[in-house]
């Protein structure tokens, strides 16, 4: 794998932490700012929300100048966000900030999704993809439990300091390491945008809607469900989220070995049982072992969906992928803020904090639904007859389809 991967690892690192870091310091904001659990769930639906806004836009503002200089405009966008959050007086300027660091989130992702792809061989692309999000993952090992555990001894704003510091990282990593590739020639919005016509391209961007809305769905309200349901300690927060990290990277490195072999049959096991899990993690969350254990599969099964995915759309769109390959990130943050909306409602409800768990299964049953579908269609246009004209007289043959 080329080094320039690891630039890109690093920059996703960076992401990944100011991503997800916020999941377990949702009290100590709350607290801070005077709102209650659900009110500062809306700065993971923020968050999440911009990137679904940021990834079509960026991507599209980018199009006039080189993958490499917009990576390193992008990076310079996501470390102005996080110094904003990190001096907000008010909740309000908190979820500017939150925002403002997000608009990069997407673009970073797809644009970088491409460039990966383009730095190897065909059969190995989806490898290079799971190398890049493999910073994303890692960064819920290492960079996420540090940043929590920094926030509750610290204070929180500390966290999103050292995350604006991580992002001139990533900047720097970016600038040195990953080459000057050439625009691509001839290459036009109406290009890209005609990538969406392909249901395929639709229905795969649905499933990483779904099916990563499951995950997020109990994992936004992971703090308070296992201090108030399983008995955990506050401090203990950080470890499970460690487990939950080991559990992304095992699953990412997994999807990214098996996606260029079986991309399908994949789907259909880790987004089966990721639904089972979840619905299962509503009994498991009450006792402290089988909770840790569940939250490790819940990574494994999430993750394991993200490199053939996004390896999907890049095969569907392959003629234009690069707004395609950002609109899908968009699509996992788009989950993201739909089941933490949802994980609020249920909870605002009186339902109680493992209620999201039912929430998330629901999401990534109908993620596997769509699975099915998807498969099914392509099946069929496969053996679809088409009428050719020869001397006059019809003759039926099977279209091929190639991906």
């Amino acid at each position: 794998m080329p080094l320039a991967l690891l630039a890109l690892a690093i920059g996703a690192f960076g992401i990944g932490t100011t991503e997800f870091v916020i999941m377990g310091l949702l009290p100590e904001v709350a607290g801070d700012f005077g709102v209650s659990i659900p009110t500062a769930g809306f700065l993971v639906t923020g968050y999440a929300l911009g990137v679904v806004l940021g990834a079509p836009l960026m991507t599209v503002l980018g199009t006039k100048i080189s993958r490499k200089r917009m990576l390193m405009l992008l990076m310079g966008l996501f470390i102005a966000g996080n110094l904003l959050s990190a001096v907000a007086p008010v909740f309000g300027v908190m979820l500017a900030g939150r925002v403002v660091a997000s608009l990069a989130h997407g673009a970073f992702f797809g644009i970088g999704s491409v460039v990966a792809a383009e730095l190897v061989a065909p059969e190995k692309k989806a490898g290079a993809i799971a190398m890049m999000f493999t910073g994303l993952t890692v960064a819920n090992v290492v960079g996420v439990p540090l940043g929590t555990l920094v926030g509750q001894t610290l204070g929180w704003r500390m966290t999103f300091a050292i995350v604006a510091g991580l992002g001139v990282l990533g900047l720097a990593g970016i600038a040195k390491l990953v080459p000057d590739l050439p625009k691509p020639e001839g290459v036009r919005l109406r290009h890209e945008l005609a990538a969406f016509r392909n249901v395929q391209v639709l229905l795969a961007m649905a499933m990483t809607v779904l099916g990563f809305g499951g995950v997020f769905a109990a994992v936004t309200y992971l703090a308070p469900m296992m201090t108030d349901v399983a008995g955990y300690a506050d401090s203990s927060v950080t470890w499970l989220l460690v487990l939950f990290g080991l559990g992304m990277v095992t699953g990412n490195l997994v999807g990214g070995k098996f996606a260029d072999r079986a991309l399908m049959p994949l789907l259909y096991i880790s987004l089966g049982a990721l639904a089972v899990v979840l619905a299962l993690f509503t009994l498991t969350a009450h006792n402290k072992i089988s909770a840790a254990v569940t939250i490790t599969l819940i990574g494994a099964l999430g993750f394991a969906t993200v490199p053939p995915l996004q390896k999907r759309v890049l095969d569907q769109a392959s003629g234009a992928p690069t707004l395609a390959s950002a609109v899908n990130i968009g699509a996992f943050n788009l989950g993201n803020a739909l089941s933490a909306w949802l994980g609020g409602i249920v909870i605002a409800a009186g339902l109680g904090y493992t209620a999201p768990n039912w929430v998330g299964a629901a999401l990534a049953a109908s993620a596997l639904a769509l699975a099915i579908l998807s498969a099914v269609l392509e099946r069929r246009s496969t053996t679809a007859p088409s009428v050719v004209v020869t001397g006059g007289a019809p003759i039926e043959r099977a279209t091929p389809v190639h991906h």
